[in-house]
């Protein structure tokens, strides 16, 4: 039907040629081909129907109508073809129809059994269902739980960590936490927490680390002075160590005895030799170190810990910035130090502890302190620490504590050498501090050679026995041939402070070897620093106190005579004090360099000084004899014997003289010495004498003055002569002694036998008889003599006779006195 309505409704097509039905079925056939194809899209072959030709609608209506007739053809050959197989597949169909729904029936009953008998099934599956999928959830969880069971494990971790103060493990517990753990379980809330809270918990370790590294320094400071006190007792004990196999290595060269000073026994090495064994016990002991003593835990741990924070160099420099405030505060010495051995040691200890400290930290860190942080800290301290010491040991006035102190500071300087500090500017300092120990040395010799002079009975040494004798040799380089030879009991010619003094000396030797030990010194400097200190004794001390013996008043003459006898010797005894240095130091004395002893011209001032004092002592008591003169000035006519004051002066200067033979004169030397002091002193007691009696006859308050009073004094000028002419003091060539009176015995003479006339008419010639009678002195004398026979008695009841006398002193005064006017013009 649907063919017949298309007929009806096309109109009929034009003819048309055969050729162009060719072209036009062609052209159709083509649109009709990509109809019927799927594939195609349809708008553009419909386009190109109506687009092309006018009636082209038409046509293609024509076209298809007869296509569509043609596929019916088509279809009804192919129904008809199939039409029987089909009837049959249908009477077949029909045939099976009845088995099928018994089929059917039976597949029912079936299903229905199946569904009854699988019911437990199904509930059974439902419930391993439920079960896997809460299989499914627990592994899933587990899972979960794996991956943050580790995390609250190294949380649980951390918090022992923290707890236990094992703050180094919880800062790498803490780096793993962050960086391996909490990044695969990040989401969940607990791990944010976790997350959150280790910032501040970083902070908490850096804060408890700085408050142990506080308690670090501040038990480093109480803990200083026993470090550094083991540190020198092993620098000693290496010492000491050195010193004996040196010692043992020169076994064959000279030792030096054993001594004793200041009640204390003392080696030929120095060192003071104890009945206690204790140190050497201590010695075996084992010696702690400065780890053994101070844990330095707390600074390894907060340098690490502040190593792994990533602020290791504000660390650093607040443990340098504090180490330096205490290196400050271990430099200042206590006020009273310089009190007792034990303040220098404090001190050394606790600044040795101080750098051994910072030397185990230079190497047991790797940077934390570098060399020149400990070098710049060591400058800085040794600064203080010499001028410290300097101001400190000037204060010292026991040479005992000086010596204590240069052995601390030799001990203190090789401990700190030990560790690679430089200490040369020490042992330069122990120079000044060696002039200082002179110097105690010095004052304290002083004492002693005073205490030994106040002891001395300045009076020869009597020995009894040969045992005594030779103990007083042993102390003293004693050898006299003549007092060798002679009998027990003797006496030899020096006091008993010669052979203290010569010990004295020697001890002061070893004192000053005492110090310049461990100075690092050649012997030849060692020697020359002996012989240095031994003459600043001799030329300083010793000669100070025997100037100053000299000087006091209760030393009379024989004790001064007594002192030249004992410089004679001491001066004798310096050979061998040289020789004792040559032997301590075994540098020749003909070395170049070698300084020579100056005790020679110390004990020959000494003996000059003596001298003097003798001189003036002599004088003086001279003066006191004349003082006891009492001369009746006005006495008509003389006693007839010498006044009683100048006998007694002449006995005592012939008891005085007599002393002068216990000089020495052992040889040709001291015989002329002694024979020169004698003759000396001799010679200045008559002239002083001589002096002493013009000035009394001159003496301005003596008015008047009688002739009898001149022939008194006469007596007693002849008992001078006479004294003088006794040979007193052997010696003396001829009348050499009595010229000390000529002045006197001139003028006598000339007032005695009145011979004006020959001393006028010769004065000024050199063989005039009045030589040595002065105008002056004549014409002073003269006139005390006209004023008393002016108001003489006797003169006034012979006047008559004694007036030409009268004129004639008048006269001689007149010419007197011209010639004392004519040599003053």
């Amino acid at each position: 039907m649907a063919s017949n309505r298309v007929h009806a409704a096309l109109p009929d097509p034009p003819s048309l040629s055969e050729e162009e039905n060719k072209e036009e079925e062609k052209v159709f056939g083509n649109i009709f081909a990509e109809l019927e194809s799927v594939d195609l899209p349809l708008g553009t072959t419909l386009r190109s129907i109506y687009d092309d030709q006018p009636n082209a609608h038409k046509r293609f209506m024509e076209k298809l109508d007869a296509r569509i007739r043609n596929h019916d053809r088509e279809i009804e050959k192919m129904c008809n073809f199939h039409h029987q197989g089909f009837v049959d597949a249908i009477t077949e169909l029909l045939k099976v129809r009845a088995d099928a729904e018994k089929l059917m029936g039976q597949v029912t009953d079936t299903n229905r059994r199946l569904q009854e008998s699988g019911r437990e099934v199904t509930c059974q599956t439902e419930e391993v269902i439920r079960c896997r999928i809460q299989q499914r959830n627990m592994a899933t969880t587990v899972e979960k739980l794996q991956l943050c069971i580790p995390v609250l494990e190294m949380y649980s971790k951390l918090k022992e960590q923290l707890e236990s103060k094992r703050y180094y493990a919880a800062l790498k517990t803490m780096e793993q936490l962050e960086k391996v753990f909490i990044p695969r379980v990040s989401q969940y809330r607990f791990c944010r927490i976790m997350a959150e809270n280790l910032p501040r918990l970083r902070e908490e370790i850096k804060e408890i680390s700085m408050s142990d590294l506080k308690d670090f320094l501040e038990s480093i400071r109480k803990h200083s002075d026993k470090v550094g006190e083991t540190a020198m007792r092993q620098a000693q004990l290496h010492r000491t160590f050195n010193s004996a196999v040196a010692k043992q290595a020169s076994t064959g060269h000279y030792t030096k005895p054993v001594y004793t000073l200041n009640g204390q026994t003392h080696t030929h090495n120095g060192l003071m030799m104890d009945e206690d064994t204790g140190d050497e016990d201590e010695g075996d002991e084992e010696i702690l170190t400065a780890q053994d003593l101070v844990d330095f835990s707390p600074v390894y741990r907060c340098l690490h810990i502040y190593t792994v924070l990533g602020d290791r160099e504000t660390f650093e420099n607040y443990y340098r910035k504090q180490r330096k405030k205490q290196a400050r505060l271990v430099l200042q010495p206590q006020a009273n130090m310089h009190e007792t051995v034990e303040g220098y040691r404090r001190y050394f200890n606790q600044i040795v502890g101080f750098f051994v400290v910072e030397d185990h930290i230079l190497h047991a860190t790797q940077g934390l302190v570098t060399r020149a942080f400990t070098d710049e800290v060591w400058n800085m301290a040794l600064s203080k620490i010499i001028a410290v010491l300097r101001t400190h040991s000037s204060y010292c006035d026991d040479p005992d504590l000086v010596l204590e102190l240069k052995n601390l500071i030799v001990i203190f300087a090789d401990t700190l050498q030990g560790y690679g500090f430089p200490v040369n500017r020490l042992f330069d300092l122990l120079f000044e501090v060696r002039d200082q120990y002179n110097e105690t040395l010095l004052k304290k010799w002083a004492l002693v050679f005073r205490e030994i002079f106040e002891l001395d009975n300045y009076s020869p040494i009597p020995v009894e026995t040969e045992e005594e004798y030779i103990l007083v040799v042993s102390r003293f380089p004693f050898h006299d041939a003549e007092i060798e030879k002679q009998d027990f009991p003797k006496k030899l010619p020096m006091s008993q402070s010669v052979p203290q003094i010569y010990t004295q000396v020697k001890e002061l030797i070893y004192a000053s070897l005492k110090f310049s030990e461990s100075l690092h010194r050649s012997s030849t400097e060692i020697d020359d620093m002996l012989r240095k200190s031994t003459n600043l004794l001799l030329t300083r001390t010793l000669s100070s106190c025997l100037q100053n013996l000299i000087k006091k008043p209760h030393i009379g003459l024989t004790e001064l005579v007594q002192i030249i006898i004992n410089t004679t010797h001491l001066e004798q005894a310096c050979k061998y004090l040289e020789e004792f240095i040559t032997n301590i130091t075994n540098v020749s004395p003909e070395t170049v360099h070698t300084t020579r002893l100056y005790g020679l011209s110390t004990f020959k001032d000494a003996r000059h000084a003596a001298e003097g004092e003798i001189y003036t002592k002599l004088n003086q008591k001279i003066d006191e004899f004349i003082q006891l003169a009492d001369y009746e000035w006005g006495m008509a006519e003389s006693d007839g014997r010498a006044s009683g004051y100048l006998m007694d002066l002449i006995n005592f200067l012939r008891s005085t003289f007599q002393v002068f033979t216990h000089l020495p004169n052992n040889n040709n030397d001291h015989a002329s010495m002694s024979g020169k002091v004698a003759q000396t002193a001799c010679m200045s007691a008559c002239k002083h004498l001589s002096t002493s009696l013009m000035q009394m006859l001159l003496d301005t308050e003596l008015k008047q003055i009688s002739m009898g009073a001149i022939q008194q004094f006469n007596l007693d000028v002849i008992q001078c002569e006479l004294f003088a002419s006794s040979e007193p003091v052997p010696g003396f060539q001829g009348d050499t002694l009595q010229l000390a009176f000529i002045d006197l015995r001139q003028l006598l003479d000339l007032f005695m036998v009145w011979d004006w006339s020959t001393y006028l008419a010769d004065y000024g010639q050199p063989t005039s008889k009045y030589l040595r009678v002065n105008p002056a002195t004549a014409l002073a004398l003269l006139e005390k003599m006209k004023d008393t026979s002016k108001k003489n008695n006797i003169f006034s009841q012979f006047r008559k006779n004694d007036r030409d006398k009268q004129k004639l002193i008048e006269t001689v005064v007149k010419q007197l006195r011209s010639l004392v006017n004519g040599m003053s013009s």
